[in-house]
């Protein structure tokens, strides 16, 4: 095992944060969300970058935190969405900690987001529409990238982590 670490990558609203957090708190390790990480140290929000700096410029600050991110030890950490866009940030999850893709049908997610106004990318007439878009476009990235892949569409979160743990302590059965 390259490291204790987990990543949990996939679609906005797949559950990386509430799944994240289950974890984490299960294995007793530190829960990084590296969205959150991004507003802390700009002191500003996810939004407020992209209308500021474009997506360009919120995924050049991205890869900042996810470099700093992947170089802890013993964390869990929940990527945006996009993270694995660019090939660097798949290259960090790859090489330090154990990727999980948490796969969502557009459906779903739709459910789960339709309330959140804090997601730059599905602020338009037809979020279905640039969801199934996101999809298409991120979905073999995330399979490339992924050690363990899990539907958190059809489960509860509880069930999620449960299966999670599983196949994570097949790997590092030190951490039992």
């Amino acid at each position: 095992m390259r490291s204790e670490n987990i990543y949990l990558i996939g679609l906005m609203g797949a559950g990386k944060t509430t799944i994240g957090r289950q974890l984490a708190k299960a294995l007793k390790l530190p829960f990084y969300d590296s969205d959150k990480a991004i507003e802390e140290a700009t002191g500003v929000n996810i939004p407020t970058i992209f209308e500021f700096e474009g997506e360009e410029g919120f995924r050049d600050r991205e890869q900042k935190m996810i470099k700093q991110l992947t170089q802890m030890q013993g964390i869990v950490m929940a990527t945006g969405g996009g993270a694995i866009l660019r090939e660097e940030n798949r290259r960090l999850l790859q090489e330090n900690g154990f990727v999980v893709y948490l796969k969502c049908s557009v459906g779903r997610i739709l459910e789960r987001t339709r309330k959140d106004t804090s997601r730059p990318l599905l602020r338009t007439d037809n979020p279905r529409a640039r969801l199934e878009a996101l999809y298409a476009e991120r979905e073999p990235l995330y399979l490339a990238c992924a050690d363990f892949k899990v539907d958190t569409g059809v489960m509860q979160s509880k069930a999620v982590v449960t299966r999670i743990l599983e196949h994570y302590r097949t790997l590092n059965p030190e951490k039992e």
